[in-house]
């Protein structure tokens, strides 16, 4: 009898030992970027360095990425769990893929309103988004300004335009050797590259795309339907932990700026300080997230967003907004509470 109750008790024990790894294991989540290493990326890297996804039990692999674009075929591709991603990009995938069986979802809204501007040379005598009409305007093919490009046309009244395509690194040259009138892209990518190629900032004209009429949403963090099916605490998890570090970045950016230093050490800490303070003033910071709150959608300018992403980018199927977006994983509002006072 002893024999048997001492087995037992053996089994019941290495029954627990060989349970307690599976309750504590952590859950591999790998993270597509939307670009490169630059400071927007300390959104990331920086709760990242701070264990706070460890602490999530989350094992978190954040790769560099070339395009929004990119990131979010990435991720249907199940090539990677979730990623960074503006949210046109997205809808247009949902509208010109009806049938692809693994669709990405946006679970937090991070950009509260487009970066895209158009920026030209006030040399140039363009003062006004009317002034681009007849004229030649530059950027890649995949760039989220040139893509939404028909909203702010239609918006300001332009016409006309001719498009130059290019690889991203000539983009802002070509803008200074005047083989364009006018370049789109994110303000705080273009402006700091047009700097770097001897341009001064106050001999640029940006007309940021908020400020003429677009109200368009920017980039959100995007999780497969595959994780949030098989693993829908992992996608809460990762936005708590997110939240948190956004709240360090946003409070202490030049901080933030050295956990960007520690994953691609030739970057310019100086440079990049202030592209991610752009970001944050342009992007995060705004009128429309203080109203809406962060990370938060409202459904009418989500709905108004998914009819002209359907007009301007003559997408197969109309944009569901429903499918696009789900809110249902957001933290609570003290831990949404990250921006701070209006300056």
């Amino acid at each position: 009898m002893k024999k048997r109750s001492f087995l037992h008790t053996t089994l019941a024990s290495a029954a627990l030992l060989l349970a307690a790894p599976a309750f504590a294991q952590t859950t591999p989540i790998k993270f597509q970027l939307d670009w490169r290493f630059e400071g927007p990326a300390a959104l990331f890297l920086t709760p990242a360095a701070k264990g706070y996804f460890k602490d999530a039990k989350l094992d978190v692999t954040i790769d560099a990425g070339n395009g929004s674009g990119g990131a979010v075929t990435r991720v249907a591709s199940g090539a990677y769990d979730m990623g960074f991603a503006d949210l046109a990009a997205l809808m247009e995938f949902h509208a010109n893929n009806p049938d692809a069986p693994n669709k990405p979802v946006a679970v937090m809204m991070v950009y509260a309103d487009t970066p895209a501007s158009v920026m030209v040379l006030k040399k140039s005598g363009i003062k006004t988004p009317a002034d681009l009409s007849g004229k030649k305007l530059g950027a890649p093919v995949f760039d989220a300004g040139r893509r939404a490009f028909p909203i702010f046309a239609k918006a300001n009244g332009i016409s006309g335009v001719q498009w130059t395509s290019m690889d991203p690194p000539l983009r802002e040259t070509m803008l200074v050797r005047g083989d364009v009138d006018a370049i789109t892209g994110f303000t705080f990518t273009s402006l700091l590259n047009l700097e770097a190629r001897g341009t001064k900032a106050e001999d640029v004209l940006v007309m940021p795309y908020p400020q003429f009429g677009v109200k368009l949403y920017g980039n959100a963090i995007i999780a497969s339907p595959k994780l949030i099916k098989e693993n829908p605490a992992a996608v809460k998890a990762f936005l708590q932990a997110f939240a948190k570090g956004m709240r360090e970045v946003i409070a202490r950016p030049a901080v933030a700026i050295e956990d960007v230093k520690a994953r691609d050490g030739i970057i310019n800490g100086p440079l990049e300080l202030r592209r991610l303070n752009m970001a944050i003033d342009t992007a995060i910071n705004t009128p429309n997230a203080r109203a809406e709150g962060f990370g938060q959608t409202t459904p009418p300018r989500l709905s108004l967003m998914a009819s002209q992403v359907s007009d301007a980018f003559a997408t197969k199927t109309r944009v569901n907004p429903d499918a696009v977006w789900n809110g249902s994983f957001l933290p609570g509002a003290a831990e949404l509470n990250v921006l701070p006072g209006k300056k």
